[in-house]
C-alpha cells in the first residue's frame, strides 16, 4: 500500500515538473531573457565593411578647389589729391608711394557639368581678377567667370579640359529630403585639402540665415568649416541637394550648424548660365509680411504663420490672379510658405512661362488662385550711368527704380518714380561717403531728384558745398559736405 502511494506521487510529481518546464518554455520563447536583445559584433565580412567610401568614391572626384586672386592697391584714391575734394574730408589722409599686395581667397566648388561648368559660392569669387581649380587628382585649370549671383551667394565658373570630359555630379530634387536624411559634406576646410564629413539634415526652409536674399536653407550637423563654402552636400545615392554656404559659430570653426543652397536654386543658376546671359526670377508683385502671433490675433487667423499681402503692384501677376492686400498666402503649389522668404524662395525656384498655385486665407476662408511666372518689368528704363565731376555722387552708378531694378538689387519696393545707386566704385567720393547700392537719391541741394537725367544735370556743376537726401531703406538720412 505504502508503496503503490509512493508510486503515484511520483507520477504527480513529474507531471508537476512537466507542466513547469513548459511554461518554462512558453515564457521564454515570448519573453527572451536580456541579453538576447543586446548588440553584438559583426560576425561576416559584409558586416565588417559597411562604409561611407561606396559614395565617396563616386562623388569626391567632381568636388574642386576654387583659388581667386585679386590684386589691392593701399595708396589713398588718386581723387585725394585734388584740393577740392581734401577740403571734404581733410588732411588725415598719407599720400604716399602706391604699394600692392596680392589677396587670395579659397573656397570649393563642384561641377555640374561635363562640358567643365562649377557651382562655387559668389563670397569665394567676389572682388577676383583671376581664378584657379583644382581637381581632386591634382589637375589644375585657370577658369573664367560665367555667372555670378550675388542675390543667392552663387556663381559659375568653367574651365575647359584638354582631354576628356571632367567627372561631374546630378542634382537631387531637394523638396524630396526630409529631416533626419543622412548627407555627407565634401569640401576643403582651412584649406587642408579635400575632407569629408558625415551627418543628418537637421532642419529643412531655415529662414533669417542672412547669407543671401533668399534666405531659405537645409541645415545639417555635418562639420562645415571655412573653406567648405561651395562644396557639395550629397545624398547616400551621391545626388546634390545643396551646396555648402555658411555656418553658424561663435568660434569661427563648426559646432554642427551648416546651412546649404537648396539645389532647386542652384539649379536654375547653372541653367542660367547655359543658356547664356543673367538670372531672371519670377516675380510675385507683392510686398509681404510676416504673420507673428499678435498679427494673427487681430486679423482672427486660426494660427500664426504665412505671409500678409501689405502692398501689391496693380498690373502685376499676384494682383491679375484676384489676390488682394490682406490676403494670407498659406502655401505655394502644396508647399507651405511660413513667412515671405518662403514665398519667394518658390517663385524663384519656379520656371519663367507656367503658372503656380497659391493657397490663400481671405476673411477666415481658404482660397486658392493660380499666379503667372513673369519677370518683373522694366518699365522705366534704366537708363544706367556713372556720375562722374567734382560732387558727392561721384563714382556711383544710378538707375531709374523700376520692379525689374527694385528686384536685381533685393529692394523691398515695388517700384516707382525714383533713382536708385546700383554700384559703386571704390576709391571714388561715393565710396567714401559711405553711399550703398540700393540707397534712393531724393534731393540735391533741394532739388528733387526723379530720373537720372535729373540727378546728372544736378551733379555737373562745381560748388563749394553740397546738401543731399537719400533713402536707406525706411530711413531718410541726410548729408552735407563742404562748405
Amino acid at each position: 500500500m505504502v508503496m503503490e502511494l509512493m508510486s503515484q506521487s511520483s507520477l504527480l510529481n513529474g507531471a508537476m515538473m512537466a507542466v513547469a518546464a513548459f511554461v518554462l518554455l512558453v515564457t521564454l520563447a515570448v519573453y527572451p531573457p536580456v541579453h538576447a536583445q543586446e548588440k553584438v559584433a559583426p560576425v561576416s565580412a559584409a558586416q565588417l565593411q559597411l562604409s561611407y567610401a561606396p559614395v565617396v568614391k563616386r562623388v569626391a572626384p567632381a568636388v574642386v578647389n576654387v583659388y581667386s586672386k585679386r590684386t589691392v592697391k593701399t595708396q589713398v584714391a588718386p581723387f585725394m589729391n585734388d584740393p577740392f575734394f581734401r577740403r571734404f574730408f581733410g588732411d588725415q589722409f598719407s599720400f604716399g608711394m602706391p604699394r600692392e599686395r596680392v589677396q587670395q581667397s579659397l573656397g570649393s566648388g563642384v561641377i555640374m557639368d561635363p562640358s567643365g561648368l562649377i557651382v562655387t559660392n559668389n563670397h569665394v569669387i567676389q572682388g577676383g581678377e583671376q581664378f584657379t581649380v583644382a581637381l581632386a587628382d591634382r589637375r589644375e585649370f585657370e577658369a573664367k567667370l560665367v555667372l555670378a549671383d550675388e542675390r543667392t551667394d552663387l556663381a559659375v565658373l568653367k574651365i575647359t579640359p584638354k582631354n576628356g570630359a571632367l567627372p561631374f555630379l546630378a542634382f537631387k530634387d531637394s523638396d524630396s529630403v526630409e529631416v533626419g536624411d543622412l548627407v555627407l559634406a565634401i569640401g576643403n576646410p582651412f584649406g587642408v585639402g579635400q575632407t569629408v564629413t558625415s551627418g543628418i539634415v537637421s532642419a529643412l526652409a531655415r529662414t533669417h540665415v542672412g547669407v543671401s536674399d533668399y534666405q531659405f536653407f537645409i541645415q545639417t550637423d555635418a562639420a562645415i568649416n571655412p573653406g567648405n563654402s561651395g562644396g557639395a552636400l550629397v545624398t547616400m545615392d551621391g545626388r546634390v541637394i545643396g551646396i555648402n554656404s555658411a555656418i553658424y559659430s561663435q568660434t569661427g570653426g563648426s559646432i554642427g550648424i551648416g546651412f546649404a543652397i537648396p539645389s532647386n536654386m542652384v539649379r536654375l543658376v547653372v541653367e542660367s548660365a547655359k543658356a547664356g546671359g543673367g538670372v531672371k526670377r519670377p516675380w510675385t508683385g507683392a510686398q509681404l509680411q510676416a504673420v507673428d502671433n499678435d498679427l494673427a490675433q487681430s486679423m482672427n487667423l486660426d494660427r500664426p504663420g504665412g505671409s500678409l499681402i501689405r502692398d501689391i503692384y496693380p498690373s502685376g501677376p499676384t494682383a491679375r490672379a484676384g489676390l488682394q492686400v490682406g490676403d494670407v498666402i498659406r502655401s505655394v503649389d502644396g508647399h507651405a510658405t511660413d513667412d515671405p522668404q518662403a514665398v519667394r524662395y518658390r517663385f524663384a525656384t519656379k520656371p519663367l512661362g507656367g503658372t503656380v498655385s497659391v493657397q490663400y486665407m481671405r476673411e477666415g476662408k481658404l482660397a486658392a488662385a493660380d499666379v503667372k511666372l513673369e519677370a518683373a518689368p522694366e518699365t522705366p528704363a534704366a537708363d544706367r550711368q556713372e556720375i562722374k565731376g567734382r560732387n558727392p555722387f561721384a563714382g556711383a552708378t544710378v538707375a531709374n527704380l523700376s520692379p525689374a531694378m527694385a528686384e536685381q538689387l533685393g529692394l523691398d519696393v515695388l517700384g516707382g518714380q525714383g533713382v536708385v545707386i546700383a554700384s559703386i566704385t571704390p576709391n571714388t567720393p561715393a565710396s567714401e561717403l559711405q553711399f550703398r547700392p540700393g540707397d534712393m537719391v531724393l534731393e540735391v541741394n533741394g532739388a528733387k531728384i526723379a530720373h537720372v537725367k535729373g540727378l546728372v544735370a544736378a551733379t555737373a556743376a562745381t560748388l563749394p558745398k553740397w546738401d543731399f537726401k537719400i533713402k536707406r531703406g525706411e530711413r531718410v538720412l541726410s548729408g552735407s559736405v563742404g562748405g
